[in-house]
């Protein structure tokens, strides 16, 4: 009754999950702290490449937070 087919398996994974990760990774650049620049650098790369971007972030961004 509550199974999930394969339409909504793909609605799961490609859409849903990359939406909450840019999503995330949008909130959590805007409420850090970081040095010079680079919270705009950080927004703007997420936001023209947006899965590749959030992946990037969370890879290398998240050491750059000041706090």
């Amino acid at each position: 009754m509550f199974g999930l087919g394969v339409q909504e398996l793909i609605i799961l994974f490609f859409i849903f999950l990359p939406l909450i990760l840019i999503i995330s990774a949008l909130v959590d650049i805007l409420k850090s702290e970081f040095t010079g620049n680079n919270k705009i650098v950080w927004v703007l790369v997420v936001m023209f490449l947006p899965l590749l971007g959030s992946i990037l972030y969370f890879v290398i961004g998240c050491n750059q937070k000041t706090t």
